[in-house]
């Protein structure tokens, strides 16, 4: 069975009247699967389209049993 692990993502939404940076953490299988989420969720939250976003960074983080 698979893990679940956290995954920080970091970039930019460009809107033309609306342009700022975000850093969100959230659970997924795959970096893949992370990146989706974060579509899914910035587009619901601030109405922008998947070309609006643009992903600079996704980082794994260490879960609490490796710590």
């Amino acid at each position: 069975m698979s893990e679940i692990k956290i995954y920080k993502v970091t970039g930019k939404i460009m809107k033309s009247n609306f342009k700022t940076t975000f850093k969100k953490e959230v659970r997924a299988l795959k970096p893949e699967h992370a990146i989706e989420e974060i579509y899914k969720l910035l587009g619901s939250k601030h109405r922008v389209k998947r070309f609006q976003i643009e992903i600079e960074n996704i980082e794994e983080m260490p879960s609490k049993e490796e710590t």
